[in-house]
């Protein structure tokens, strides 16, 4: 991530912003399952396979969901260039225009759906030479990495690289309590927020230098 020019810092925390309101809303909803966070849904799954197969089910349909969103992202965004991110953030918009449309024919199932896959998709905005450079919607790995360029900066090296992944991190915790309080007063119809969202943020990435 530090390869990228600071603009794309303050983009990517955006774009983790989002996920963070689409995984809070879903979290709510489902209680308890997720649309970005698959280590959280693999541990679910791992528990309902012990315990509840129908939980262990519903795990697993979102993570296949999940990869499927990642390959249809990885393809729109094969090159790795600004062009490709731009699909993917196209995608990801209509993904999530679809999820409120579903949310606005009561069909919440199909709204869950739709939302997940945008999500998968989502880690595909920041792609070069086939591996993803900046993963917007998990943190663990954003957590090891800032960790490690604390102590990187502590011992005489680069003073402000761990900077970007606590960006990354702030914003995905700003959007889930955001994406909370959204489903707490209008529940799934919040997805129609999370679309102009993504519209308004497609938009601002084709007028930003590639």
């Amino acid at each position: 991530m530090i390869n990228y020019r600071r603009r794309y810092w303050l983009f990517a925390a955006a774009l983790a912003a989002l996920a963070g309101f689409a995984d809070a809303t879903a979290f709510v909803h489902l209680g308890g399952y997720f649309v970005s966070f698959m280590s959280g849904n693999s541990t679910r799954l791992g528990v309902g396979l012990a315990e509840d197969w129908s939980a262990a089910a519903l795990a697993g349909g979102l993570i296949a969901l999940f990869v499927l969103g990642v390959m249809i992202g990885a393809l729109a965004n094969r090159g790795g260039d600004h062009a490709g991110s731009i699909r993917v953030l196209i995608l990801v918009s209509a993904g999530l225009a679809i999820a409120g449309a579903f949310a606005s024919l009561n069909a919440p199932a199909f709204a869950i759906a739709a939302l997940v896959c945008a999500m998968g998709a989502l880690n595909g905005v920041f792609q070069r030479d086939g591996e993803v450079a900046i993963a917007i919607t998990y943190m663990t790995g954003t957590l090891v990495r800032m960790g490690r360029a604390i102590i990187v900066a502590l011992t005489g090296g680069p003073r402000w690289h761990w900077a970007p992944y606590l960006l990354l991190w702030i914003g995905l915790v700003t959007g889930a309590a955001l994406g909370a309080l959204s489903y707490a007063a209008i529940g799934l119809m919040g997805l129609w927020g999370a679309a102009l969202a993504a519209a308004a943020l497609t938009i601002i990435f084709t007028r930003m230098p590639a």
